[in-house]
């Protein structure tokens, strides 16, 4: 574990506009978030020999994603790929580039994701888990399965619809913050408990966003690093799990894979939930954020709902999480915003929503039927 922690870096991170963008594609995108990034590290597209990339939901080529990409950039890469696994992919690219640097196998990676889900027609309303068993009872679209969650925990704990709307009010007050957001205008919990129900107990404010955008990051050593244009970002701790049985198992409901990625990612990081300063946990639904602070050891499992209350996520509380707005408010890009907000707060550029001497950083994904997850640290230096 030692032999890894702090051996790679993150050098680069870029975005394309974010929301409805007619006449965009997925693969436009992508291109122009790779150009955002490279000119971030200060890095010559011909030192890029890694290229990593998730294909979106509107990407033709599907698993041919990287061959495009490749094309369209006009690179040749020593080691590349796609992958697919939701809102799992960016943390699992991001861990397969950093391996890859600290093997040898690639100086400087590309991890890039581009979709146009917004416009793209894209609704994200297939079975919430694989085909007719669980169509056929109108178990239709992700939400179904986070529903069930906040069922169970509301069930289990006496948890409310109003500290999970405590979430979204966090996360609306954070891109308010966000010039890049694509929602701005602050919410109330009273606004939160009046939206329309998407699936109860879940509002429509519960729900993240569906957004057509492009975001990149690129990874190199931490020794190579230094030559680059800003400030590294190292990555300490790199955690990975995954409950591949769904409704066969009774616990199903509680991902309870996801503790186990966040430990690994501590433990190989040598820190504790006590050592992080901010955290970015993948809100697909607010829901989420509750189990993460229960798997991150935030709180007892249980207790995460009288935990959000108070301001205490929220910038200035006790742990701001997802202060660029997350999945729910600044836009739905499957994770991968959340690791660029981890490293401009390690590198202290986001002005206003800046938490005050940040350190430390969680990142955290999830993707698919609730079955993958991983978690990331992220050091300043």
């Amino acid at each position: 574990m030692q032999i890894i922690r702090d051996k790679t870096a993150i050098v680069g991170v870029g975005a394309s506009p974010q929301g409805k963008l007619p006449g965009s594609s997925a693969l436009s995108l992508a291109v122009e978030a790779f150009k955002r990034a490279l000119d971030d590290s200060g890095l010559k597209k011909e030192q890029i020999d890694g290229l990593l990339s998730m294909p979106g939901t509107t990407a033709p080529e599907g698993a041919y994603n990287f061959a495009r990409l490749g094309e369209t950039l006009g690179i040749d890469p020593v080691y590349t790929g796609s992958m697919i696994q939701g809102g799992n992919t960016a943390g699992a690219l991001l861990h397969m580039a950093a391996m890859a640097v600290n093997s040898g196998m690639a100086n400087y990676v590309a991890c890039v994701f581009g979709d146009a889900a917004a416009t793209g027609g894209s609704r994200f309303d297939k079975a919430a888990g694989w085909g007719d068993p669980y169509s056929i009872w109108g178990y239709m679209a992700a939400c179904a399965n986070s529903a069930m969650t906040a069922s169970r925990h509301m069930a289990e704990y006496g948890t409310t619809s109003r500290q999970l709307g405590e979430i979204a009010v966090a996360c609306r007050k954070h891109a308010a913050m966000n010039p890049d957001a694509v929602m701005r205008k602050p919410i109330t919990i009273e606004e939160h408990q009046a939206s329309r129900w998407i699936v109860k107990p879940l509002h429509l404010l519960d729900c993240c966003l569906i957004s057509d955008g492009g975001v990149c990051v690129i990874v190199t050593s931490a020794e190579r690093a230094r030559d680059c244009r800003k400030s590294p970002v190292l990555i300490s701790g790199m955690g990975q799990a995954f409950t591949l049985q769904v409704l066969e198992r009774e616990d199903w409901w509680s991902v309870p894979h996801q503790k186990i990625a966040v430990t690994n990612a501590y433990k190989m990081a040598g820190v504790g939930p006590r050592d992080i300063d901010v955290a970015q946990l993948y809100d697909n639904f607010t829901i989420s954020v509750l189990l993460w602070f229960e798997h991150g050891g935030f709180c007892k499992p249980g207790e995460s709902g009288a935990f959000v209350e108070g301001g205490r996520i929220q910038l200035g509380g006790e742990l701001p999480i997802n202060t660029a707005g997350g999945n729910l408010s600044e836009s739905y890009m499957e994770g991968w915003l959340h690791v660029v907000e981890g490293v401009r707060q390690m590198r202290g550029e986001c002005g206003a929503r800046q938490v005050k001497d940040a350190e430390v950083c969680l990142v955290t994904g999830r993707g698919m039927a609730l079955n993958c997850s991983n978690a990331t640290i992220l050091r300043k230096t």
